[in-house]
C-alpha cells in the first residue's frame, strides 16, 4: 500500500526526544526522514545502554530514519545541508535556543529561500519572552509549569515518570506539521510551526489552572486517588494485591453500593450523595470499600466488578505492561539485530509495511553525500 506521506522528504536537525518523536511519526507515515546529527552523534544515543548495548531512548524514537553527521560550521557541510533542504518538504530543528539561526538555518530565512518548505522549531519556552534563552529539560519544565504540584502524594510532589514535556511537544509538533502540509496542499506555500515544551505541558494543565483561577486553589495531590472524584483509586484486596476502581456517575455508585458493598442504602447516605461529598468523606468510604474488598482475591473481585459493570483495573508495574495480553508490539531492525518495541497507538484498516530500521550513527552518510552531491 502507499503510505500517506510517501514521496515527502523530511530533514531533521534533531537531538534528544521531542524532535526525534515528531520525525519518527512522519517516517511511520511514509516520509523519508534524514536525521542530521552532530559529529559526535545525537547525545540521546548515550543516555543508557540497556537495549543490546543501545540506548532505550534512542531505540524508542528513531526507527525508519537515515543518519548523517554534519558540522554546520564547516562550509562544505553547511552547503550540503542547504542542498538537502532545497529538495525537502519539512525541516525540523530542536537545537539550543538561537543555535539554528546563528548557524544560518533559521526557519524564517529558509522559508524565504524555499517557498514550499514547512518548518518546525521545537524549543523549551518559545522564541520570545523572558524565558526564551533558558535551557529547558523535561524535569525543569514539569516543575516550571506546575505539573509536579498536582502529581504525587498529599505530602510529596513527584515528577511524571516519563518525559511528558518532550513527548507532548513531539506529538504537538507532528500534528502541527501535518496541518501545515495540508495547508500547503491548498496554497502551494510552506509555513512555520513552532512548539515549546512549556506550552505543551501548560496545555495539559488547563483543568488545574481553571481550579486555581476560578476557585482560588488547585486540586489537591491525591496519590493514586482522584482529587475531585470518588471512589476513584487503588484499594488492597484480601490476597494482599491491589485493584483500582473508577466511579464516574451516580448510577454507577448506586450499583457499586448494592452489588459490591452489599448495602444499597449507602447511595442515599448524605456523606456519599455526590462526588464532592464522597471526596470530603473519603476516609469513611474507603474503610467500607476496604472491608468489602478484603473478602476477595483479585480474581474473584475482578469477576464481581465486571458483572456489576464497574470500571476497574489491576495495579500493574512495567513488568505487567510487558506481559499484558492487550499489548501490541512491533519488531524493528538495528545495528545490533531485531528489537521489540511497543507498537504505535493508531491502528489502520489496511496492513502497513514493517518500519525501517533504527540507524547506526552516520550509517547513510556516504550514500547521502553521493546523492546530494556538490554545488
Amino acid at each position: 500500500m502507499t503510505l500517506p506521506l510517501e514521496g515527502m522528504l523530511v530533514v531533521s536537525v534533531e537531538q534528544a526526544v521531542a524532535a526525534p518523536l515528531a520525525s519518527m511519526r512522519l517516517a511511520d507515515a511514509g516520509a523519508r526522514v534524514i536525521k542530521v546529527e552532530r559529529p559526535e552523534g545525537d547525545f540521546a544515543r548515550g543516555y543508557d545502554h540497556v537495549v543490546k548495548c543501545l540506548c532505550s531512548y534512542f531505540v524508542s524514537l528513531n526507527r525508519g530514519k537515515e543518519s548523517i553527521t554534519l558540522d554546520v560550521k564547516n562550509a562544505g557541510d553547511a552547503a550540503l545541508l542547504h542542498r538537502m533542504l532545497a529538495r525537502a518538504d519539512v525541516y525540523i530543528q530542536n537545537l539550543a535556543p538561537g543555535a539554528a539561526a546563528r548557524a544560518g538555518f533559521g526557519s524564517a530565512e529558509l522559508r524565504a529561500c524555499y517557498s514550499r518548505l514547512v518548518t518546525c522549531d521545537i524549543s523549551g519556552y518559545g522564541e520570545d519572552g523572558p524565558y526564551a534563552e533558558m535551557k529547558a529539560y523535561d524535569f525543569l519544565v514539569q516543575c516550571e509549569a506546575g505539573l509536579t504540584s498536582v502529581t504525587g502524594t498529599p505530602t510529596e510532589r513527584a515528577r511524571v515518570g516519563v518525559s511528558i514535556a518532550d513527548l507532548g511537544a513531539g506529538l504537538n509538533a507532528y500534528a502541527g506539521i501535518l496541518e501545515a502540509l495540508l495547508q500547503r496542499g491548498r496554497t502551494g506555500m510552506g509555513s512555520g510551526v513552532a512548539v515549546s515544551l512549556f506550552d505543551s505541558v501548560a496545555d495539559l494543565m488547563n483543568h488545574p489552572y481553571l481550579h486555581q483561577v476560578y476557585a482560588g486553589k488547585p486540586p489537591a495531590r491525591a496519590g493514586l486517588s482522584h482529587p475531585t472524584i470518588g471512589p476513584y483509586g487503588a484499594y488492597k484486596v484480601g490476597d494482599g494485591k491491589e485493584i483500582v476502581i473508577a466511579i464516574q456517575n451516580e448510577r454507577e455508585f448506586a450499583r457499586f453500593c448494592a452489588e459490591i458493598l452489599a448495602d444499597e442504602a449507602l447511595a442515599r447516605d448524605a456523606r456519599f450523595a455526590n462526588h464532592p461529598a464522597r471526596v470530603a468523606n473519603r476516609p469513611a468510604l474507603d474503610a467500607l470499600i476496604l472491608a468489602a474488598f478484603a473478602k476477595h482475591d483479585v480474581a474473584s473481585l475482578s469477576a464481581k466488578l465486571s458483572a456489576a459493570g464497574i470500571a476497574f483495573g489491576r495495579l500493574n508495574g512495567v513488568d505487567g505492561l510487558a506481559s499484558h495480553p492487550q499489548l501490541r508490539r512491533l519488531t524493528v531492525g538495528s545495528e545490533k539485530g531485531p528489537i521489540d518495541l511497543i507498537a504505535p497507538p493508531v491502528r489502520w484498516s489496511e496492513m502497513r509495511p514493517a518500519p525501517k530500521p533504527i540507524p547506526a550513527l552516520a550509517e547513510h552518510a556516504a550514500a547521502l553525500r553521493a546523492e546530494f552531491g556538490t554545488a
